[in-house]
């Protein structure tokens, strides 16, 4: 990282992957390497740098948060995928961390079924976007460059 230099985190969970595989009626078209240009994008325009980070398993997440404690992350955007609504583990992780934290969903998750509209991780992070498509990572890592 360069000195003065603003470090955000990404974190994708579950299924984000399959980005333009999975269910394009809901999540779009676009793929995963296209969100991913986005984010990175975003940090060029911002100078700031920005690790993205995704994995399908828990234990990988909760590795991930715990090393942002440790690597000088002063920001984490997460889309939890499925965690959102059950990993007890995660929301924990994510209260260890004492900075800007903003869940992200790219569909409106509360148009959806009823189990997608309770989340267990919200309440310990600063917000949460949904239903902007991917553009939702992008006002996240804005809402978050302005807290920092």
């Amino acid at each position: 990282m360069q000195e003065g230099r603003r470090k955000l985190l990404v974190i994708n969970g579950p299924n984000l992957n399959f980005l333009g595989i999975r269910e394009k009626s809901v999540y779009g078209s676009q793929d995963y390497a296209y969100l991913c240009g986005m984010i990175q994008g975003k940090a060029k325009e911002t100078g700031c740098e920005i690790d993205i980070f995704q994995s399908n398993h828990e234990g990988a997440i909760i590795d991930r948060i715990q090393e942002a404690y440790f690597d000088g992350t002063e920001g984490i955007v997460i889309n939890p995928g499925a965690f959102t609504h059950y990993s007890y583990a995660i929301r924990d992780a994510l209260a260890s961390i004492v900075v800007p934290k903003v869940e992200i969903h790219i569909s409106d998750i509360t148009r959806r079924e009823e189990f997608r509209k309770v989340s267990v991780t919200a309440p310990v992070c600063d917000r949460q976007i949904y239903g902007q498509g991917l553009e939702g990572y992008l006002q996240a890592i804005e809402y978050i460059l302005n807290e920092v």
